[in-house]
């Protein structure tokens, strides 16, 4: 590519001189944080983008800035309600957009929580996993049809995948004593692998898959976080950047968060960027084994990007759900 973009890349820097229209793109999550901020870049680069969110009042307030970027730019943009948390309500948004018939070029399956006290979701799966990993597992099978020859997902995931693997003999912590950050690990690495498995499924046909980090950003995302182990994190960060020769942590503005996924969904060749785990507007390399969430500034563990786990988590989510894809 002639551009090179990084991690201080804004989605402005890497939409420039893009023009989407015509292009229809589904973002989840687009209610707060790099979310809207998402959808808007790309409806004022004249997508047409459905917003979907839990709350609807609140996305209406959110996005209001995105529908007067979309009238600029020559975009568009809609909600539609979503509730990762309750499969009947992924179901019943897979329905209306499947009645509709209308395709998607990229889906961007952004919306998610984290570190959050330990919970169930409405179908009793571990919080963190079930809104994460499965309603996103389900709403996106359910819709595969509609991604165009050419389309692409884009996962959001995070560095905390680092922190564990998924556990496919306990994913609702009924045996294993739970942890807010573990939970969270898991979680995302599911989002790299599930990116992973569909990229294997859909590839013949021209569909891609990838998975994203998009930084560490103040959003209502932390907003369970207790302030003084994210001081303590930052700390370590530091002693690890110091460690490896590099500058001290930066937290990344929303603009910045959000242009990976952009990057990933609407500018990154898709063979560079298919069945990947991408951050900084690139794609990211192995972390060592023995390297933790702070052991290095970037990097994807390889359990993160194994088929074989990919496949087993594919078939473990299906059992879960009660829905085969």
């Amino acid at each position: 590519m002639v551009d090179v973009f990084g991690a201080t890349s804004t989605t402005e820097d890497v939409l420039s001189g893009v023009n989407l229209r015509g292009k229809r793109m589904l973002v989840t999550g687009v209610s707060a944080g790099i979310g809207v901020e998402t959808a808007r870049s790309l409806a004022a680069h004249g997508a047409h983008v459905v917003g979907a969110a839990r709350d609807l009042a609140k996305a209406e307030q959110a996005t209001a800035e995105v529908r007067r970027d979309a009238a600029t730019g020559g975009g568009s943009f809609e909600l539609v309600a979503l509730d990762l948390g309750s499969l009947k309500s992924v179901r019943d948004c897979a329905d209306k957009l499947l009645a509709k018939g209308e395709p998607f070029d990229v889906v961007i399956a952004n919306a998610g929580v984290m570190a959050t006290p330990f919970g169930n979701t409405l179908d009793g799966f571990e919080t963190q996993f079930g809104t994460n990993h499965l309603g996103h597992f389900v709403l996106v099978n359910r819709i595969a049809s509609l991604i165009r020859i050419g389309g692409r997902l884009i996962n959001l995931s995070s560095a905390g995948h680092r922190i564990s693997n998924v556990d496919l003999q306990d994913p609702n912590f009924e045996r294993t004593p739970y942890d807010p950050l573990v939970a969270y690990g898991r979680s995302k690495t599911a989002n790299i692998l599930f990116a992973v498995a569909f990229d294997q499924r859909h590839r013949k046909r021209g569909v891609r898959a990838a998975a994203v980090h998009p930084g560490v950003i103040q959003t209502e995302l932390g907003r369970y976080m207790d302030p003084s182990l994210l001081q303590n994190l930052v700390q370590q960060i530091d002693k690890q950047l110091t460690a490896e020769g590099k500058g001290p942590f930066r937290w990344k503005t929303i603009p910045q968060g959000a242009a990976t996924s952009v990057w990933a969904g609407a500018v990154a060749p898709a063979g560079e960027i298919g069945g990947k785990y991408c951050e900084n507007c690139h794609v990211g390399h192995i972390a060592p084994d023995h390297a933790t969430i702070t052991g290095v500034s970037e990097g994807v563990r390889g359990y993160a990007l194994d088929s074989k786990n990919a496949e087993a988590l594919w078939k473990k989510s299906e059992a879960m759900v009660g829905e085969s894809f």
